[in-house]
């Protein structure tokens, strides 16, 4: 029995009583929070729904419980009922409808997890934006890894997700770039405000040896000229990064788009039309202060030029007119204050922010080796990339370790710890587990052991009822992975997983000794084995990451 099975029957069971004139049907939760219990001598699962419910009843919670729990004794697979302090109310379900679950998993096999909780939600993530002015450097590694994850975990839930890379080939830092090419392919020193590292050196040598007559050119020509090929060569570059990552977007956006095709001009005018901007000093302002920004910002500046926000009130004007319910931006630490200006904006438009408009901050990220950071890399000057982190770990271990802790923590990669096969390496740990079930599988039918009998009743054992109580929880790990934009829960949830698989792997034969005779329990273990593997991979699926068959 799983906890959605309970959450129905316990739903079921509040109807009835409203049906019965406890309280009104309107006040009946469509789903109510299942648990496991801290102690396992309380039960196999809990709820305090009717200490939540009591409050807004303003009826006492233990008599509450009492009646829902006379409700429920009599579902079917629930072995007994008991109330507890002010009104938790404990499960005990029967061996029987816990092992059922092993059965239902390999059926479902990878549409188990899977919901159509966010269906019809037409969701804009947009990850990584590095600017295409250098290779991805760790920070956005992190993003790539984290925001790919959590586009997959989306669509699991039934969400339609854009997955949208913004390339900023608009303004300062791309004339900074196009100076730092020019002074490479010349032999001069980088500018003191621009970009250094080999990098720099190749992407001018190249251009060189594509269009020789750059050096003919002078002055502005010269530099536009080092910049389209420069911005296009980097493009591709990062482009690839992305894809051998395993990330694979669905639309690049150009910001410089946005200035050649009019959008900035028709978002300011839509601001106009809706008396958000005023005129002062020679510039145009947002009035951002009126919907929660520390002050008013200037949209057009007195020299005419736009200010950076001119863009940002155009891109997000450009994902609602294209359909978007939800535009979900994934940005780094440095941008923390960029936050109320963006909600502003677009509470601006008549959005609701936090409905219509997410940002997701994520904290800074580091390689460290022996406890000691590792050395900046030679190709880009000053930066880790995402080309060192797969290098040294490679592109399984690199997108584990990304995702598996909270964006709202920093992050130390330990490249020595990633690099080893043994249990303390998370990703060996996961990966090894699911390598193991498909081991039992290629040795079962060399000892005639098959799925053809399955006795659930006989999963009794402490380790079996463990680990089909973890994997019972898989839906419900996803569900709210999506619900709160947090992939982290699945990896840690995917360790919980494997530690159980070993534990039960450890101590119960899932397959007999040789020459020993063949009995349903090995076959039904068998179902669970498959079970645990069907999860194990379902959930390194929603991480980008491979479940190997060997190791």
């Amino acid at each position: 029995m799983t906890p959605e099975q309970l959450n129905e029957a316990i739903v079921s069971a509040l109807r009835a009583l409203a049906n019965s004139g406890v309280f009104a049907k309107e006040q009946v939760p469509s789903e109510v929070v299942v648990e496991r219990p801290k102690n396992r001598d309380h039960g196999d699962w809990a709820t305090n729904v009717a200490m939540q419910l009591a409050g807004k009843l303003g009826a006492n919670p233990r008599e509450l419980a009492e009646k829902l729990a006379k409700e429920l004794r009599e579902t079917d697979g629930v072995e007994s009922v008991s109330i507890a302090g002010p009104g938790f109310i404990n499960f005990f379900v029967s061996d029987a409808a816990a092992g059922a679950l092993a059965k239902v998993i390999v059926e479902q096999g990878e549409s188990y997890g899977l919901s159509s909780e966010l269906a019809g939600q037409q969701l804009n993530l947009e990850f990584v934006s590095a600017n295409p002015t250098g290779p991805i450097h760790l920070g956005g590694t992190r993003w790539a890894a984290v925001g790919d994850s959590l586009a997959r975990i989306l669509q699991s839930q039934g969400a339609s997700v854009t997955r949208e890379y913004y390339f900023n080939d608009h303004g300062a830092q791309i004339d900074r770039f196009a100076r730092s090419l020019v002074a490479a392919a010349l032999g001069q020193e980088a500018p003191e405000d621009g970009y250094a590292g080999e990098y720099i050196t190749e992407i001018s040598q190249q251009i060189l040896t594509n269009q020789s007559e750059v050096l003919e050119l002078t002055g502005e020509e010269q530099q536009e000229a080092f910049r389209a090929a420069g911005v296009e060569m980097m493009f591709e570059q990062i482009k690839k990064s992305l894809e051998d990552f395993g990330v694979h977007f669905d639309v690049f956006f150009h910001e410089n788009s946005l200035y050649e095709s009019g959008a900035v001009e028709r978002s300011i005018a839509r601001l106009r039309e809706l008396g958000h901007l005023f005129e002062e000093e020679g510039a145009l302002w947002l009035r951002s202060s009126t919907f929660g920004d520390d002050r008013d910002r200037v949209v057009i500046k007195s020299d005419g030029d736009a200010a950076y926000i001119a863009g940002d009130i155009a891109y997000y004007l450009d994902k609602r007119d294209r359909g978007f319910d939800t535009a979900i931006y994934m940005l780094g630490a440095d941008h923390h204050g960029y936050v109320p200006r963006m909600m502003a904006l677009c509470a601006a438009f008549g959005d609701e922010p936090g409905k219509h408009m997410e940002i997701l901050i994520g904290q800074l990220v580091s390689l460290v080796r022996d406890g000691q950071p590792v050395r900046m890399s030679k190709r880009a000057g000053n930066v880790v990339t995402m080309e060192d982190l797969v290098e040294a770990v490679g592109v399984d271990a690199a997108r584990y370790a990304l995702s598996r802790s909270s964006i709202n923590s920093t992050l130390d990669i330990d490249i020595e710890l990633l690099a080893r096969r043994t249990n303390d390496n998370p990703v060996f740990y996961v990966q090894y587990a699911h390598a193991r079930t498909k081991q039992v599988d290629r040795n079962a039918p060399t000892l005639d052991v098959d799925r053809s009998e399955f006795d659930p009743a006989l999963l009794s054992e402490p380790s079996e009822s463990e680990l089909l109580a973890k994997l019972a929880e898989f839906p419900r790990v996803v569900t709210q992975a999506a619900e709160f934009r947090e992939p982290h829960r699945v990896a840690r949830y995917l360790e919980e997983v494997a530690g159980s698989y070993h534990r039960f792997y450890d101590s119960c034969r899932i397959l007999p000794l040789p020459a020993r005779e063949v009995e349903t329990v090995h076959r039904t273990r068998l179902w669970l084995n498959d079970a645990a593997g069907v999860v194990l991979a379902n959930g390194l699926g929603l991480l980008g990451v491979s479940a190997p068959e060997r190791m």
